[in-house]
């Protein structure tokens, strides 16, 4: 149900990426579009524990499964399922649009293994960025124009809220607070409920046994509301479902067959 991306090479969204430089890129420009192409069929979107309050006004938040939990927004239940969007990319809704989506073509990696520092990249098969593009230029001279400057603080920001949010994770990991999810959806006309299993979430019945000291504490770091946002957002994951069966793009119910005697 929510996979976080598996490309060992390439994150989510991205079909390459190169570094963006003034003797290569010298003419580009980069434009703006109402048609997030890359979000078509995606059904989770990785998400950063700062933009868990205005997100969970809209999806579902869980965490991906396995050792290395991800929070994710789920924005359909079913793989290649996206309810937001319609087949050309342009949101249906007004909804949060997450950082990582917003990020996109543009990102920020290390050119070698052993790099120290953070290149800005971009994938090169997106049509947002070209010589031919029409839009705002990415140099100017050698130097970085206005609109890269933006892009790269936008990116390190991106990257230290990767880094919280890698740090919230492992909070959750010590007390030992995530558990295997579960949800049953009953559709009017089906026997059988729907059930969605392949995402982790908060274990409430752990989170009341925490101590009271460390409570206190998560309540002024800021950690305590961050996992009511994400519990009080799994109400949600009906609401995502009957989108998807007034999109026609509910789960198809199998027929049984009885077996032959």
């Amino acid at each position: 149900m929510a996979s976080a991306p598996q490309n060992a090479n390439l994150p989510l969204f991205y079909n390459d990426l190169v570094p963006l430089n003034s003797r290569d890129h010298a003419n580009f420009k980069s434009q703006s579009t109402d048609k997030a192409t890359w979000l078509i069929g995606q059904h989770a979107v990785p998400l950063t524990v700062e933009e868990f309050p205005q997100a969970a006004r809209h999806f579902p938040i869980v965490f991906s499964s396995g050792d290395q939990p991800v929070p994710l927004a789920l924005m359909g239940l079913n793989e290649g399922v996206n309810v937001f969007v319609d087949a050309e990319g342009k949101l249906t809704s007004e909804v949060y649009v997450p950082a990582y989506v917003r990020r996109y073509p543009f990102m920020l990696a290390r050119l070698t293994p052993d790099a120290q520092e953070l290149s800005l990249c971009f994938d090169p098969t997106t049509d947002l960025l070209g010589a031919e593009v029409d839009g705002a230029p990415l140099f100017d001279g050698e130097a970085p124009s206005e609109a890269t400057k933006n892009m790269l603080q936008f990116c390190e920001n991106f990257e230290e809220a990767g880094m919280r949010t890698a740090a919230f994770v492992e909070e959750l990991k010590k007390h030992s607070l995530l558990m295997e999810g579960e949800v049953a959806i009953q559709q009017e006309g089906n026997e059988q409920p729907f059930v969605y299993r392949g995402f982790q979430m908060v274990d409430q019945a752990k989170l009341r046994e925490v101590r009271g000291d460390v409570l206190r504490s998560w309540n002024q770091s800021g950690l305590l509301p961050l996992l009511f946002a994400h519990l009080f957002s799994l109400d949600l994951l009906r609401e995502i479902f009957a989108r998807q069966v007034q999109l026609g793009l509910g789960p198809v119910v199998v027929p049984q067959v009885a077996p032959v005697a």
